[in-house]
Protein backbone atom coordinates (compact mmCIF):
# COMPACT_ATOMS: atom_id res chain seq x y z
CA UNK A 1 0.00 0.00 0.00
CA UNK A 2 1.48 3.42 -0.95
CA UNK A 3 2.50 5.63 1.97
CA UNK A 4 0.66 8.81 2.85
CA UNK A 5 1.83 12.12 1.36
CA UNK A 6 2.93 14.49 4.12
CA UNK A 7 3.04 17.38 1.66
CA UNK A 8 -0.69 17.04 0.96
CA UNK A 9 -3.86 17.98 2.85
CA UNK A 10 -7.57 17.87 2.13
CA UNK A 11 -9.35 20.88 3.68
CA UNK A 12 -13.04 20.27 4.39
CA UNK A 13 -15.83 22.75 5.10
CA UNK A 14 -18.53 20.62 6.82
CA UNK A 15 -22.19 21.20 6.09
CA UNK A 16 -23.38 20.75 9.66
CA UNK A 17 -26.46 18.79 8.68
CA UNK A 18 -27.23 15.42 7.21
CA UNK A 19 -25.72 14.95 3.73
CA UNK A 20 -28.05 15.69 0.86
CA UNK A 21 -30.17 18.37 2.56
CA UNK A 22 -29.97 20.60 -0.49
CA UNK A 23 -33.29 22.29 0.31
CA UNK A 24 -31.99 23.93 3.47
CA UNK A 25 -33.44 27.44 3.13
CA UNK A 26 -30.17 28.93 4.43
CA UNK A 27 -28.31 27.33 1.51
CA UNK A 28 -30.92 28.49 -0.98
CA UNK A 29 -30.61 32.08 0.23
CA UNK A 30 -26.81 32.28 0.49
CA UNK A 31 -23.79 30.06 -0.17
CA UNK A 32 -20.62 31.84 0.83
CA UNK A 33 -17.16 30.59 -0.18
CA UNK A 34 -15.02 29.35 2.76
CA UNK A 35 -12.62 32.28 2.64
CA UNK A 36 -10.43 31.05 5.50
CA UNK A 37 -9.74 27.75 3.74
CA UNK A 38 -9.02 29.61 0.50
CA UNK A 39 -6.45 31.75 2.30
CA UNK A 40 -4.81 28.74 3.95
CA UNK A 41 -4.71 26.90 0.61
CA UNK A 42 -2.96 29.80 -1.11
CA UNK A 43 -0.44 30.08 1.75
CA UNK A 44 0.37 26.36 1.70
CA UNK A 45 0.77 26.40 -2.08
CA UNK A 46 3.19 29.31 -1.78
CA UNK A 47 5.32 27.15 0.51
CA UNK A 48 5.42 24.14 -1.80
CA UNK A 49 2.62 22.15 -0.16
CA UNK A 50 -0.52 20.77 -1.80
CA UNK A 51 -3.99 21.61 -0.54
CA UNK A 52 -7.40 20.75 -1.96
CA UNK A 53 -10.74 22.11 -0.69
CA UNK A 54 -13.96 20.12 -0.35
CA UNK A 55 -16.81 22.49 0.48
CA UNK A 56 -19.73 20.41 1.73
CA UNK A 57 -21.90 23.52 1.96
CA UNK A 58 -21.72 23.98 -1.79
CA UNK A 59 -21.61 20.19 -2.37
CA UNK A 60 -23.89 18.65 0.28
CA UNK A 61 -23.44 15.16 -1.24
CA UNK A 62 -19.71 15.33 -0.55
CA UNK A 63 -19.17 12.17 1.56
CA UNK A 64 -18.32 10.07 -1.46
CA UNK A 65 -16.19 12.86 -2.92
CA UNK A 66 -14.13 12.94 0.27
CA UNK A 67 -13.66 9.18 0.34
CA UNK A 68 -12.64 9.12 -3.34
CA UNK A 69 -10.13 11.96 -2.88
CA UNK A 70 -8.53 10.27 0.12
CA UNK A 71 -8.24 6.96 -1.72
CA UNK A 72 -6.81 8.52 -4.88
CA UNK A 73 -4.42 11.10 -3.37
CA UNK A 74 -3.64 9.59 0.06
CA UNK A 75 -2.89 12.88 1.89
CA UNK A 76 -1.36 12.54 5.33
CA UNK A 77 -3.62 15.27 6.69
CA UNK A 78 -7.30 16.18 6.53
CA UNK A 79 -8.40 19.51 8.00
CA UNK A 80 -11.86 20.67 9.06
CA UNK A 81 -12.91 24.31 9.53
CA UNK A 82 -15.89 24.31 11.89
CA UNK A 83 -18.35 26.58 13.56
CA UNK A 84 -20.19 25.28 16.62
CA UNK A 85 -23.10 24.16 14.42
CA UNK A 86 -20.86 22.24 12.01
CA UNK A 87 -18.42 20.76 14.54
CA UNK A 88 -20.18 17.43 15.11
CA UNK A 89 -20.57 16.94 11.36
CA UNK A 90 -16.83 17.53 11.13
CA UNK A 91 -16.30 14.81 13.74
CA UNK A 92 -18.47 12.46 11.67
CA UNK A 93 -16.41 13.22 8.57
CA UNK A 94 -13.19 12.70 10.54
CA UNK A 95 -14.45 9.23 11.46
CA UNK A 96 -15.11 8.55 7.78
CA UNK A 97 -11.63 9.79 6.87
CA UNK A 98 -9.99 7.45 9.41
CA UNK A 99 -12.07 4.53 8.15
CA UNK A 100 -10.75 5.29 4.67
CA UNK A 101 -7.12 5.97 5.66
CA UNK A 102 -6.50 4.72 9.22
CA UNK A 103 -3.18 6.58 9.57
CA UNK A 104 -4.42 9.97 8.39
CA UNK A 105 -4.00 12.86 10.83
CA UNK A 106 -7.04 15.06 11.48
CA UNK A 107 -6.68 18.79 12.15
CA UNK A 108 -9.61 20.94 13.27
CA UNK A 109 -9.77 24.72 13.17
CA UNK A 110 -12.33 27.50 13.35
CA UNK A 111 -14.15 29.38 16.07
CA UNK A 112 -15.51 26.36 17.94
CA UNK A 113 -12.20 24.61 18.61
CA UNK A 114 -10.48 27.96 19.21
CA UNK A 115 -12.92 28.55 22.05
CA UNK A 116 -12.71 24.96 23.36
CA UNK A 117 -8.92 24.53 23.13
CA UNK A 118 -7.94 21.36 25.05
CA UNK A 119 -11.58 20.30 25.46
CA UNK A 120 -11.85 19.89 21.69
CA UNK A 121 -9.63 16.81 21.93
CA UNK A 122 -12.19 15.08 24.14
CA UNK A 123 -13.27 13.69 20.77
CA UNK A 124 -10.88 10.88 19.84
CA UNK A 125 -11.35 11.59 16.13
CA UNK A 126 -9.33 14.81 16.56
CA UNK A 127 -5.56 14.53 16.43
CA UNK A 128 -4.85 18.28 16.43
CA UNK A 129 -6.74 21.53 16.89
CA UNK A 130 -5.54 24.90 15.60
CA UNK A 131 -6.25 27.88 17.86
CA UNK A 132 -6.15 31.21 16.04
CA UNK A 133 -4.99 31.86 12.49
CA UNK A 134 -4.31 28.68 10.59
CA UNK A 135 -1.83 29.58 7.85
CA UNK A 136 1.50 29.31 9.69
CA UNK A 137 0.42 26.71 12.25
CA UNK A 138 -0.75 24.33 9.55
CA UNK A 139 2.33 24.96 7.40
CA UNK A 140 4.65 24.09 10.29
CA UNK A 141 2.63 21.00 11.21
CA UNK A 142 2.78 19.68 7.65
CA UNK A 143 6.46 20.47 7.14
CA UNK A 144 7.26 18.69 10.43
CA UNK A 145 5.14 15.72 9.26
CA UNK A 146 2.89 15.95 12.31
CA UNK A 147 5.77 15.75 14.81
CA UNK A 148 7.13 18.23 17.34
CA UNK A 149 3.70 19.66 18.15
CA UNK A 150 4.91 21.14 21.45
CA UNK A 151 7.09 23.58 19.51
CA UNK A 152 4.37 24.68 17.09
CA UNK A 153 2.51 27.67 18.51
CA UNK A 154 -1.26 27.74 18.22
CA UNK A 155 -1.67 23.96 18.37
CA UNK A 156 -3.53 21.55 20.66
CA UNK A 157 -2.24 17.98 20.65
CA UNK A 158 -2.05 14.87 22.89
CA UNK A 159 1.04 14.09 24.90
CA UNK A 160 2.35 10.48 25.26
CA UNK A 161 -0.06 9.98 28.19
CA UNK A 162 -3.00 10.93 26.00
CA UNK A 163 -3.58 14.27 27.73
CA UNK A 164 -4.50 17.29 25.61
CA UNK A 165 -1.92 20.08 25.69
CA UNK A 166 -1.92 23.59 24.23
CA UNK A 167 1.36 24.98 22.91
CA UNK A 168 0.31 28.55 23.58
CA UNK A 169 -1.05 31.30 21.34
CA UNK A 170 0.61 32.10 18.04
CA UNK A 171 1.31 35.80 17.41
CA UNK A 172 -0.96 37.05 14.63
CA UNK A 173 0.48 37.59 11.18
CA UNK A 174 1.85 41.15 11.33
CA UNK A 175 1.38 41.98 7.64
CA UNK A 176 -1.74 40.74 5.88
CA UNK A 177 -0.34 42.06 2.59
CA UNK A 178 2.20 39.20 2.78
CA UNK A 179 -0.63 36.74 2.16
CA UNK A 180 -1.28 35.65 -1.42
CA UNK A 181 -4.78 36.21 -2.75
CA UNK A 182 -7.14 33.44 -1.61
CA UNK A 183 -7.19 30.32 -3.79
CA UNK A 184 -10.70 30.76 -5.16
CA UNK A 185 -9.74 28.35 -7.96
CA UNK A 186 -9.60 25.54 -5.38
CA UNK A 187 -13.41 25.74 -5.03
CA UNK A 188 -15.27 23.44 -7.38
CA UNK A 189 -17.65 25.42 -9.57
CA UNK A 190 -16.49 28.86 -8.41
CA UNK A 191 -18.02 31.39 -8.79
CA UNK A 192 -21.28 29.95 -10.17
CA UNK A 193 -21.69 27.52 -7.25
CA UNK A 194 -21.74 30.41 -4.74
CA UNK A 195 -24.49 32.96 -4.19
CA UNK A 196 -24.75 36.12 -2.13
CA UNK A 197 -27.93 36.67 -0.08
CA UNK A 198 -31.06 37.26 -2.13
CA UNK A 199 -31.62 40.89 -3.16
CA UNK A 200 -28.17 41.83 -1.83
CA UNK A 201 -26.39 42.28 -5.16
CA UNK A 202 -27.08 43.92 -8.53
CA UNK A 203 -25.40 41.45 -10.86
CA UNK A 204 -23.49 38.21 -11.31
CA UNK A 205 -20.93 36.66 -11.11
CA UNK A 206 -20.35 37.80 -7.55
CA UNK A 207 -18.49 36.65 -4.46
CA UNK A 208 -17.27 37.58 -0.99
CA UNK A 209 -13.81 38.57 0.20
CA UNK A 210 -12.22 39.91 3.37
CA UNK A 211 -9.87 42.85 3.74
CA UNK A 212 -9.18 42.76 7.48
CA UNK A 213 -9.08 40.49 10.49
CA UNK A 214 -10.30 41.03 14.01
CA UNK A 215 -12.31 43.55 15.99
CA UNK A 216 -11.21 45.68 18.96
CA UNK A 217 -14.66 45.82 20.54
CA UNK A 218 -16.07 43.65 23.35
CA UNK A 219 -19.73 43.04 22.56
CA UNK A 220 -20.91 40.27 24.87
CA UNK A 221 -22.51 38.18 22.14
CA UNK A 222 -19.51 38.07 19.74
CA UNK A 223 -16.98 35.23 19.58
CA UNK A 224 -13.44 36.58 19.15
CA UNK A 225 -11.68 33.24 19.70
CA UNK A 226 -9.76 33.19 16.41
CA UNK A 227 -8.47 36.75 15.98
CA UNK A 228 -8.92 38.10 19.51
CA UNK A 229 -9.32 41.87 19.91
CA UNK A 230 -6.60 42.75 17.44
CA UNK A 231 -7.36 44.53 14.19
CA UNK A 232 -5.22 44.21 11.08
CA UNK A 233 -6.09 45.20 7.55
CA UNK A 234 -4.82 44.90 4.02
CA UNK A 235 -3.57 48.13 2.48
CA UNK A 236 -5.69 49.94 -0.07
CA UNK A 237 -3.21 48.98 -2.81
CA UNK A 238 -3.39 45.27 -1.92
CA UNK A 239 -7.16 45.45 -1.79
CA UNK A 240 -7.39 47.17 -5.17
CA UNK A 241 -5.19 44.47 -6.69
CA UNK A 242 -7.33 41.79 -5.00
CA UNK A 243 -10.42 43.19 -6.72
CA UNK A 244 -8.57 43.40 -10.03
CA UNK A 245 -7.51 39.75 -9.59
CA UNK A 246 -11.13 38.67 -9.06
CA UNK A 247 -12.23 40.61 -12.13
CA UNK A 248 -9.43 39.29 -14.38
CA UNK A 249 -9.35 35.63 -13.34
CA UNK A 250 -12.98 34.98 -12.37
CA UNK A 251 -14.95 37.72 -14.17
CA UNK A 252 -16.41 38.90 -10.85
CA UNK A 253 -18.65 41.94 -11.19
CA UNK A 254 -19.79 42.43 -7.59
CA UNK A 255 -18.05 41.75 -4.25
CA UNK A 256 -19.33 41.58 -0.69
CA UNK A 257 -16.67 42.58 1.84
CA UNK A 258 -17.20 40.14 4.69
CA UNK A 259 -15.33 42.16 7.32
CA UNK A 260 -16.23 42.73 10.94
CA UNK A 261 -14.88 46.28 10.74
CA UNK A 262 -14.41 47.34 7.12
CA UNK A 263 -14.44 51.08 7.94
CA UNK A 264 -12.45 51.04 11.19
CA UNK A 265 -9.46 52.60 9.38
CA UNK A 266 -11.20 55.52 7.66
CA UNK A 267 -8.07 56.60 5.77
CA UNK A 268 -7.61 53.17 4.21
CA UNK A 269 -11.19 53.14 2.91
CA UNK A 270 -10.92 56.69 1.58
CA UNK A 271 -7.72 55.81 -0.30
CA UNK A 272 -9.32 52.69 -1.76
CA UNK A 273 -12.26 54.77 -2.94
CA UNK A 274 -9.92 57.23 -4.65
CA UNK A 275 -8.16 54.37 -6.44
CA UNK A 276 -11.46 52.93 -7.64
CA UNK A 277 -12.59 56.35 -8.88
CA UNK A 278 -9.28 57.10 -10.61
CA UNK A 279 -8.91 53.60 -12.13
CA UNK A 280 -12.38 52.01 -12.27
CA UNK A 281 -12.57 48.23 -12.39
CA UNK A 282 -16.18 48.06 -13.53
CA UNK A 283 -17.20 46.37 -10.27
CA UNK A 284 -19.67 47.15 -7.51
CA UNK A 285 -19.44 46.11 -3.86
CA UNK A 286 -21.18 45.90 -0.49
CA UNK A 287 -19.63 46.44 2.90
CA UNK A 288 -20.60 46.59 6.56
CA UNK A 289 -20.07 49.92 8.32
CA UNK A 290 -20.16 50.89 11.96
CA UNK A 291 -22.09 54.05 12.77
CA UNK A 292 -19.24 55.77 14.62
CA UNK A 293 -16.76 55.05 11.80
CA UNK A 294 -18.58 56.84 9.01
CA UNK A 295 -19.74 60.29 8.06
CA UNK A 296 -21.61 61.67 5.07
CA UNK A 297 -18.41 62.42 3.13
CA UNK A 298 -17.05 58.87 3.48
CA UNK A 299 -20.40 57.37 2.50
CA UNK A 300 -20.44 59.56 -0.61
CA UNK A 301 -16.91 58.38 -1.39
CA UNK A 302 -18.08 54.78 -1.10
CA UNK A 303 -20.95 55.45 -3.47
CA UNK A 304 -18.65 57.10 -6.02
CA UNK A 305 -16.29 54.11 -5.84
CA UNK A 306 -19.06 51.65 -6.71
CA UNK A 307 -20.58 50.72 -3.36
CA UNK A 308 -24.11 49.38 -3.87
CA UNK A 309 -25.19 48.63 -0.29
CA UNK A 310 -23.96 49.11 3.26
CA UNK A 311 -25.00 47.04 6.27
CA UNK A 312 -25.20 48.36 9.81
CA UNK A 313 -25.48 46.36 13.03
CA UNK A 314 -28.60 47.72 14.70
CA UNK A 315 -29.00 44.64 16.94
CA UNK A 316 -31.84 46.23 18.97
CA UNK A 317 -33.74 49.48 19.29
CA UNK A 318 -33.70 49.25 23.09
CA UNK A 319 -30.75 51.31 24.36
CA UNK A 320 -30.71 49.70 27.81
CA UNK A 321 -30.61 46.23 26.25
CA UNK A 322 -27.71 47.23 24.00
CA UNK A 323 -25.72 48.68 26.89
CA UNK A 324 -26.14 45.44 28.83
CA UNK A 325 -24.45 43.60 25.94
CA UNK A 326 -21.47 45.95 25.87
CA UNK A 327 -22.53 47.84 22.72
CA UNK A 328 -20.93 51.29 22.73
CA UNK A 329 -23.03 52.94 20.00
CA UNK A 330 -26.40 54.46 20.79
CA UNK A 331 -29.50 54.12 18.67
CA UNK A 332 -29.56 57.81 17.70
CA UNK A 333 -26.05 57.68 16.20
CA UNK A 334 -26.96 54.55 14.26
CA UNK A 335 -30.15 56.18 12.96
CA UNK A 336 -28.10 59.19 11.82
CA UNK A 337 -25.71 56.91 9.92
CA UNK A 338 -28.66 55.23 8.17
CA UNK A 339 -29.99 58.61 7.01
CA UNK A 340 -26.52 59.68 5.85
CA UNK A 341 -26.18 56.50 3.80
CA UNK A 342 -29.52 57.12 2.13
CA UNK A 343 -28.49 60.72 1.34
CA UNK A 344 -25.35 59.34 -0.26
CA UNK A 345 -27.50 57.21 -2.57
CA UNK A 346 -26.68 53.82 -1.01
CA UNK A 347 -28.96 50.92 -0.25
CA UNK A 348 -29.00 50.25 3.49
CA UNK A 349 -29.46 46.94 5.28
CA UNK A 350 -30.04 46.70 9.02
CA UNK A 351 -28.83 43.72 11.05
CA UNK A 352 -31.11 42.92 13.97
CA UNK A 353 -30.95 40.29 16.73
CA UNK A 354 -33.88 38.94 18.76
CA UNK A 355 -33.73 37.15 22.10
CA UNK A 356 -30.73 38.78 23.80
CA UNK A 357 -30.40 38.46 27.59
CA UNK A 358 -32.90 40.84 29.14
CA UNK A 359 -35.16 40.79 26.08
CA UNK A 360 -38.86 41.34 26.80
CA UNK A 361 -41.94 41.74 24.69
CA UNK A 362 -41.67 45.47 25.35
CA UNK A 363 -38.07 45.60 24.08
CA UNK A 364 -39.10 43.64 20.97
CA UNK A 365 -41.83 46.20 20.28
CA UNK A 366 -39.30 49.00 20.80
CA UNK A 367 -36.92 47.35 18.31
CA UNK A 368 -39.71 46.85 15.81
CA UNK A 369 -40.78 50.49 16.02
CA UNK A 370 -37.15 51.60 15.72
CA UNK A 371 -36.42 49.45 12.66
CA UNK A 372 -39.66 50.34 10.90
CA UNK A 373 -38.99 54.01 11.55
CA UNK A 374 -35.71 53.95 9.63
CA UNK A 375 -35.39 54.27 5.84
CA UNK A 376 -33.92 50.78 5.49
CA UNK A 377 -34.04 48.97 2.17
CA UNK A 378 -33.61 45.55 3.76
CA UNK A 379 -32.99 43.96 7.12
CA UNK A 380 -31.79 40.65 8.47
CA UNK A 381 -33.27 39.27 11.69
CA UNK A 382 -31.33 36.57 13.54
CA UNK A 383 -31.97 34.60 16.71
CA UNK A 384 -29.45 35.31 19.44
CA UNK A 385 -27.21 32.30 20.05
CA UNK A 386 -24.65 32.17 22.90
CA UNK A 387 -21.47 30.75 21.38
CA UNK A 388 -18.69 29.16 23.48
CA UNK A 389 -16.15 31.90 22.71
CA UNK A 390 -18.44 34.84 23.49
CA UNK A 391 -18.11 36.67 26.84
CA UNK A 392 -21.79 36.03 27.61
CA UNK A 393 -21.42 32.27 27.37
CA UNK A 394 -19.92 31.81 30.84
CA UNK A 395 -22.95 33.31 32.60
CA UNK A 396 -25.69 32.70 30.03
CA UNK A 397 -27.76 30.39 32.27
CA UNK A 398 -28.11 33.22 34.78
CA UNK A 399 -30.16 35.12 32.19
CA UNK A 400 -32.56 32.41 31.01
CA UNK A 401 -32.90 28.83 29.79
CA UNK A 402 -30.25 27.53 27.43
CA UNK A 403 -30.36 24.30 25.41
CA UNK A 404 -26.70 23.76 24.42
CA UNK A 405 -27.45 21.80 21.26
CA UNK A 406 -24.37 22.40 19.12
CA UNK A 407 -25.91 21.25 15.84
CA UNK A 408 -28.66 23.87 16.13
CA UNK A 409 -26.45 26.75 17.28
CA UNK A 410 -26.72 28.51 13.92
CA UNK A 411 -28.63 31.72 14.81
CA UNK A 412 -31.77 30.17 13.29
CA UNK A 413 -33.08 28.55 16.49
CA UNK A 414 -34.05 30.05 19.85
CA UNK A 415 -31.88 27.80 21.99
CA UNK A 416 -31.62 30.54 24.59
CA UNK A 417 -34.87 31.93 26.06
CA UNK A 418 -34.58 34.99 28.35
CA UNK A 419 -36.31 34.97 31.71
CA UNK A 420 -39.92 36.13 31.34
CA UNK A 421 -40.39 34.78 27.82
CA UNK A 422 -41.02 31.34 26.36
CA UNK A 423 -39.75 29.80 23.13
CA UNK A 424 -43.16 29.72 21.45
CA UNK A 425 -43.72 33.41 22.09
CA UNK A 426 -40.25 34.28 20.78
CA UNK A 427 -40.98 32.33 17.58
CA UNK A 428 -44.27 34.21 17.18
CA UNK A 429 -42.48 37.54 17.61
CA UNK A 430 -39.79 36.51 15.12
CA UNK A 431 -42.20 35.45 12.39
CA UNK A 432 -44.45 38.45 13.10
CA UNK A 433 -41.48 40.81 12.76
CA UNK A 434 -40.71 39.48 9.28
CA UNK A 435 -44.35 39.28 8.23
CA UNK A 436 -45.13 42.85 9.29
CA UNK A 437 -41.99 44.11 7.55
CA UNK A 438 -42.79 42.53 4.20
CA UNK A 439 -46.42 43.68 4.32
CA UNK A 440 -45.28 47.31 4.49
CA UNK A 441 -45.66 49.21 1.18
CA UNK A 442 -42.03 50.35 1.35
CA UNK A 443 -40.76 46.77 1.62
CA UNK A 444 -43.10 45.59 -1.13
CA UNK A 445 -41.89 48.31 -3.47
CA UNK A 446 -38.25 47.58 -2.68
CA UNK A 447 -38.62 43.91 -3.59
CA UNK A 448 -40.59 44.81 -6.73
CA UNK A 449 -37.81 47.21 -7.79
CA UNK A 450 -35.37 44.31 -7.59
CA UNK A 451 -36.91 43.08 -10.85
CA UNK A 452 -34.57 45.49 -12.62
CA UNK A 453 -32.04 46.16 -9.84
CA UNK A 454 -31.24 42.50 -9.06
CA UNK A 455 -32.99 40.30 -11.64
CA UNK A 456 -30.94 37.23 -10.71
CA UNK A 457 -32.31 37.41 -7.16
CA UNK A 458 -35.85 37.20 -8.47
CA UNK A 459 -34.96 34.18 -10.61
CA UNK A 460 -33.57 32.38 -7.57
CA UNK A 461 -36.46 33.44 -5.37
CA UNK A 462 -39.13 32.20 -7.76
CA UNK A 463 -37.26 28.95 -8.41
CA UNK A 464 -37.20 28.12 -4.69
CA UNK A 465 -40.44 29.85 -3.67
CA UNK A 466 -42.04 26.75 -2.02
CA UNK A 467 -39.09 26.41 0.37
CA UNK A 468 -39.15 30.10 1.28
CA UNK A 469 -42.92 30.03 1.91
CA UNK A 470 -42.55 26.95 4.10
CA UNK A 471 -39.88 28.73 6.14
CA UNK A 472 -42.05 31.88 6.40
CA UNK A 473 -44.95 29.83 7.81
CA UNK A 474 -43.03 27.55 10.16
CA UNK A 475 -39.57 29.01 10.74
CA UNK A 476 -38.11 25.56 9.92
CA UNK A 477 -35.09 25.42 7.61
CA UNK A 478 -36.01 22.12 5.94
Amino acid sequence: MPSLDFNSILLVHPLGRRPGQVKDVARLANIMPPLGLCSITAWLRQHGLFAHILDCYARPDADQQMRAFLQNHRPAFVGFSCTTATFLDGVRLAQLAKQTLPDILTVFGGVHVAAQKEKALDFPELDFAVVGEGEETLRELMQHQGRGAADIKGLVWRDPDGQAQFSGPRPPLPDLDALPFPAYDALEGFPAAYTLPLFNYPTTPNTSCTSSRGCPYTCGYCDRSVFGRSFRANSDEYLYQHLAFLKKHHAIRHVNFYDDQFTLDRGRVARLCRRLVDKPLGMSFNCAVRADHVDLDLLRDLKAAGCWMVSLGLESGDLDLLQRQGRSIDVDRTATAVHWAKRAGLRVKGLVMLGLPGETEASIRTTKDYVFGLPLDDFNLTKFTPFPGAPLFATIREHGDFDEDWERMDCMHFLFVPHGLDRERLEDCFLGFYRDHYLRPRAMWDKFSMLWRSPDSWKRFLRDLPSFLRFARSGKRY
